[in-house]
């Protein structure tokens, strides 16, 4: 994709950022999040923070991005050169790469998920899914490999360009995974004991809220809607100047919080039925639902292809994220973008091996009490994203001059002038103010 490529339809360019929103953010983050962080207050926190801050950051890197038509760097060159305010991108773009170190494992997982399951090999004797999760995370050659072969699928279509292949298969695989969804929901409400599971979901227990599950919570919120690393404005550098971005980023965000409840609602009540523990951590998603799974009729053509649409959903995040590296590396010169992205994928793949060893070889390795996967995953989720969405709230009302906020978001709808109000006011005030005042408290200051 270079620099002038356009996203063919409003709808390819929604699809293509909620893929990006969706993946693993929603799908497999948020439950484990959402298990770890007590259920029911967690997720009204995480809507709060998704609507109240989340949505008026993700417009305001679409004003970035589109008004310039550039990405996450010269964007906030074309605005104001000559300052250190690029460094916003630069910020994004390391984000990004950090993002893509552990984020690759996860679809290295997947991966072997896959191998597994089309071999049978899931499916042979009484399999005690935790024991195989461990099994396969631990054993440092099937991490690596599977961690490589993840990013070399990545680098491939990313090298080629992205526009035509993720916006045309979104319009396809996206709305089967919803539908797979549905289909899980529905067997994970009937089994026995599920309403447990939907009550730990659904009805809050704020007297389980700390200050680092608030934090959590926003860092949710960020990760989900991938908002904090500019990713959005070198997404949206590539959408028509005629499109309304108001509705675009409504319907991202609707995508977003539905996928997460629909996650929810399939997790949960099985966890529960099944009598595991919501707080399984990152591989909850790989314990449960094959257990869930084996219990449907044809269940293990339908796991295999959850996965693949699974797989799909992740490296579309994936592609995303690198696309952001590349299009840092190649603004202005698209022929160096093959270059770009297999340097970039080797270098993020370098980077990641310690988080694929995190779980084996390395498990006893910590920094701050953290495994280099934990830690990379903190890094990133409740430092880096909240401290660029910090920054991306101050610049764009500061920074950027209000005749082109309005008239970006005036395009489109003829209630611009009231979406400017709303949004001005949550960008200038609440967003910021939020932030801060969740890290002072995490912090201890307050």
């Amino acid at each position: 994709m270079s620099q002038q490529a356009q996203w063919t339809s409003r709808l390819g360019f929604i699809l293509a950022a909620a893929g990006s929103a969706i993946g693993l953010g929603a799908i497999w983050k948020f439950p484990y999040m959402t298990g770890t962080g007590g259920g029911g207050a967690f997720f009204v926190l995480f809507l709060l923070f998704t609507v109240l801050v989340g949505m008026p950051l993700l417009l305001a890197e679409f004003l970035i991005g589109r008004s310039t038509q550039k990405e996450a760097v010269s964007a906030y060159k074309v605005l104001v050169p000559g300052s250190a305010w690029p460094w916003i991108g630069r910020l994004g773009v390391l984000t990004c790469f950090l993002v893509l170190s552990f984020y690759s494992v996860v679809g290295g997982w997947i991966l072997l998920y896959l191998f597994r399951g089309v071999t049978g090999q899931l499916w042979t004797g009484n399999v005690a899914y935790d024991r195989l999760f461990g099994e396969i995370i631990a054993s440092p050659y099937q991490a690596v490999v599977a961690q490589l072969l993840f990013l070399l699928c990545t680098i491939y279509v990313v090298a080629r360009g992205v526009q035509q292949g993720i916006e045309k298969a979104n319009k396809y695989m996206m709305p089967a995974l919803f539908l797979l969804f549905i289909a899980l929901i529905v067997r994970s409400l009937t089994l026995e004991g599920a309403w447990a599971g939907v009550t730990f979901f659904l009805k809050p227990d704020f007297s389980k809220l700390t200050s680092e599950v608030v934090l959590y919570a926003m860092g949710q919120s960020f990760f989900s809607l991938t908002v904090g690393a500019s990713v959005m404005v070198t997404y949206s550098s590539y959408l028509s100047r005629k499109e309304s971005l108001t509705r675009s980023a409504t319907s991202i965000v609707s995508l977003t919080v539905l996928i997460s409840f629909l996650a929810g609602l399939a997790i949960f009540p099985a966890v529960f039925s099944l009598g595991m523990e919501p707080t399984e951590g990152p591989g909850l998603l790989f314990i449960v639902l094959p257990s869930v799974f084996a219990q449907i009729p044809f269940g293990h053509l339908f796991f295999i292809i959850f996965l693949v649409l699974f797989l799909f959903a992740t490296l579309t995040s994936a592609f995303s994220m690198l696309e952001i590296i590349v299009a840092a590396w190649t603004a202005g010169k698209p022929d160096r973008r093959k270059r770009a992205a297999i340097w970039g994928g080797m270098l993020v793949f370098l980077v990641g091996v310690p988080s694929a060893l995190s779980f084996g070889l390395l498990s006893n390795v910590t920094w701050l009490g953290k495994t280099a996967f934990d830690l990379a995953d903190y890094a990133v989720s409740n430092v880096l994203l909240p401290l660029g969405a910090l920054l991306i709230a101050i610049f764009a009302p500061w920074k950027m001059r209000k005749e082109t906020l309005l008239h970006e978001l005036s395009v489109g709808t003829k209630y611009g002038k009231y979406w400017f109000a709303a949004w001005f006011f949550f960008i200038r005030y609440v967003a910021p103010l939020a932030i801060i005042i969740v890290f002072l408290d995490v912090t201890g200051i307050l």
